[in-house]
């Protein structure tokens, strides 16, 4: 490949401030991770805070010795050194890995946010570690591959749908939702990771109801979930 060639390629993410094109050519990334056979969540807590790992961990409300951690950082190197290295260690190398929930993703821009560095870092951060949001949802989902091809105003629409209905229950304060890229960082061909999270369970699930009737879900997505549904027993400081 020519140096013009490689010059040419802008993987940066891309917004829009007072009417001007803006870019940032950084991003979140973020691991979802389960395990069972764990019954002392404390002990499990405290080493995630002993070397300083950025997330929260839930209690899983379907397996009573059931965790599952969201982790986040910018460089995935820290996936396979620190997290890693936080895994084959006490008490983490005693539980039982559930593969079925591994979820990893990174934050992206859709080409119109006003403040890049707010849209990719601290909102997910915000979301993700407020004390507020008790209870979670996370679950990855692979879209129709038809979507790709319908035109991009049709796309929008469709688009806008799911986002006005998530718009409402975040004004409500009963449910904030973080939102993932995973093209190619999933071994199922997942194309996002949705995390819902809020001070309540219900509101949760009511979003998920209600989003089964709009055209995205009823139409383009070929799957949903698995769902891994937790209660906060540790985060780290917002």
């Amino acid at each position: 490949m020519s140096e013009a060639q490689t010059e040419s390629l802008d993987l940066s993410e891309k917004g829009l401030k007072d009417g001007q094109p803006t870019s940032l050519d950084r991003r979140l990334f973020m691991k979802f991770t389960a395990f069972t056979g764990c019954t002392d969540a404390t002990a499990a807590g405290a080493a995630l805070a002993a070397v300083g790992v950025e997330g929260a961990m839930y209690l899983d409300a379907n397996d009573p010795q059931g965790i599952g951690l969201v982790a986040m950082n910018e460089d995935p190197d820290y996936f396979v050194t620190t997290l890693r290295k936080v895994f084959n260690a006490p008490p983490f190398a005693t539980l039982t890995h559930k593969p079925e929930f591994d979820m990893l993703g990174r934050t992206y821009s859709i080409g119109y946010e006003p403040d890049l560095e707010d849209s990719l870092f601290i909102k997910p951060r915000s979301k993700t570690l407020n004390p507020a949001n008790a209870w979670a949802v996370w679950y990855p989902l692979q879209r129709a591959k038809s979507f790709q091809t319908l035109p991009d105003a049709k796309q929008r629409q469709i688009l806008g749908e799911h986002g006005t209905l998530a718009k409402r229950f975040g004004f409500a304060g009963l449910a904030a939702d973080v939102r993932l890229a995973c093209h190619g960082l999933d071994k199922n061909d997942n194309d996002f990771i949705i995390g819902l999270l809020g001070p309540n369970l219900f509101p949760l699930s009511a979003v998920v109801q209600q989003m089964r009737k709009t055209e995205q879900t009823s139409q383009y997505l070929d799957s949903l979930g698995p769902f891994f549904v937790g209660k906060v027993a540790w985060q780290t400081p917002a």
